[in-house]
């Protein structure tokens, strides 16, 4: 083997040497997480809408939720777990619950929608989305229903129903 390559497979082992005995250092101070005491706090569902990914994490944060939940993402959430139309979706959303609350011992789940969601207008049209009334109906319908289901699927799951504004604030529903 040439010197100069010698000298970098050297540095290389002496690199990842010190970077695992630091990684093993670290390991030593980290303090166990929610989950390593029991579980998670929650699994949140939320739309895809790439509007309000950074509110829903600001609004998860402060709820004291940061590292302490699972988030499920299709799109309409509630309405995407139950259509029709997209029946795969509703079966990856089941599934994944089921998994997370085996392996994270969830103790809730929480169910956001968003008022001018896409997805409820192209998977039930815009009749539902006139006026905000009937846009809070449309969705506490499909909220309620989820929160139903989940009760059969999850008895003693307890379901938090969310509607966030496109300001970022949230209403509970139900």
């Amino acid at each position: 083997m040439n010197r100069h390559r010698h000298d970098c497979v050297a540095a290389s082992r002496r690199g990842f040497i010190r970077l695992a005995a630091l990684g093993g250092a670290a390991a030593l101070f980290r303090l166990p997480s929610a989950r390593a005491a029991g579980g998670i706090e929650a699994v949140l569902l939320s739309c895809m809408d790439y509007r309000l990914l950074d509110d829903v994490a600001m609004y998860m944060q402060a709820r004291g939720l940061k590292d302490n939940y699972d988030h499920l993402i299709l799109a309409g959430a509630s309405l995407g777990a139950l259509t029709d139309q997209q029946p795969a979706w509703g079966e990856t959303f089941w599934e994944h619950l089921g998994i997370a609350i085996e392996l994270h011992h969830v103790k809730r789940l929480m169910v956001m929608d968003h008022r001018d969601c896409g997805a409820y207008k192209v998977l039930l049209g815009t009749e539902h989305l006139k006026t905000r009334a009937t846009e809070r109906v449309a969705h506490a319908e499909m909220l309620m229903a989820l929160r139903g289901q989940a009760a059969t699927r999850h008895p003693g799951l307890p379901t938090e129903l969310l509607l966030m504004n496109l300001d970022g604030t949230v209403e509970t529903v139900g």
